[in-house]
Order: C-alpha cells, then sequence, then structure tokens
C-alpha cells in the first residue's frame, strides 16, 4: 500500500491526521475493510437453526 492510497482510505473513514496518533496501519485496514463489508448485502442470511445444525 502505498502512502497517498492509505491517506485516502483515511480520508474515507473520516480520520484525521490526530486520529492516526492512536491507531495503527494495520488497525486503519481493518477498519476499512470493515466499512465495506457493512455496505454488503447477501442473497441468505445463516438462521439460528442453520447454525445449530451446523
Amino acid at each position: 500500500m502505498t502512502t497517498p492510497l492509505f491517506l485516502l482510505r483515511c480520508v474515507q473513514l473520516g480520520l484525521s491526521i490526530r486520529d492516526l496518533d492512536l491507531l495503527t496501519i494495520g488497525m486503519v485496514n481493518d477498519m476499512y475493510v470493515e466499512s465495506r463489508n457493512d455496505e454488503c448485502k447477501y442473497a441468505v442470511v445463516a438462521t439460528q437453526e442453520d447454525f445449530d445444525r451446523f
């Protein structure tokens, strides 16, 4: 990952330079991945019964 791409991800997450004092690169990457996962719409969502059978 390049520095410009990292900074773009920070802006997309709404992070400030001050926030980066408290976060690692890995944490920012994890936050970005999770933010994209939140937008995903799954065709089928497992129920508790599905988990019990598993």
